[in-house]
């Protein structure tokens, strides 16, 4: 989808047309996505932080200030969200984990998100929103409300942490 139906949809939904904001919400799913699992480790856990993002921006919608920066303030929500769902999970205690069913993922999610792994989460995050979801290092400074330059040093140690990873994988 294009900037410019984006940012149409945007201010549709702005007027509460709830079909705008649905496409509108579709539009991002994927990137949503890949960015909560990057955080969360977890299917569910990134559902629920999701699923809180998208009522508060139908919420929080009006309060955006430009239309062009929907994808950024969208993401820097579900950020908040993750983080709150991980302050949650420390105070609950689990007796037993779900089993993985490897049928649900193609062959290279599941090797993206065991490289991923390796990456301490301040790494973890500035990659996927880089590398997957396309987000300049300007961008991402103003969603984790970091300096630019820090971006770029935390992308750098991530692919030498990535690459020493997959050389260790190839041996």
């Amino acid at each position: 989808m294009s900037d410019i139906q984006i940012e149409r949809l945007v201010k549709a939904a702005k007027r509460k047309n709830a079909d705008a904001f649905s496409k509108l919400i579709d539009s991002q799913m994927q990137s949503l996505y890949k960015t909560a699992y990057a955080i969360l480790k977890n299917n569910e856990d990134a559902a629920d932080a999701i699923q809180e993002t998208i009522l508060i921006c139908w919420e929080k919608l009006p309060t955006l200030k430009k239309n062009q920066f929907f994808k950024t303030w969208i993401t820097r929500i579900l950020i908040n969200e993750c983080y709150k769902v991980l302050e949650q999970n420390k105070k609950i205690v689990y007796f037993e984990d779900e089993p993985f069913d490897e049928g649900k993922e193609d062959e290279h999610d599941i090797e993206f998100k065991e490289a991923l792994d390796v990456l301490d989460e301040k790494y973890r995050v500035v990659t996927v929103l880089y590398y997957s979801q396309g987000f300049s290092t300007k961008e991402i400074s103003r969603i984790l409300n970091i300096p630019d330059n820090t971006v770029r040093t935390r992308l750098s140690r991530a692919r030498e942490q990535l690459k020493k990873y997959y050389e260790e994988q190839s041996v």
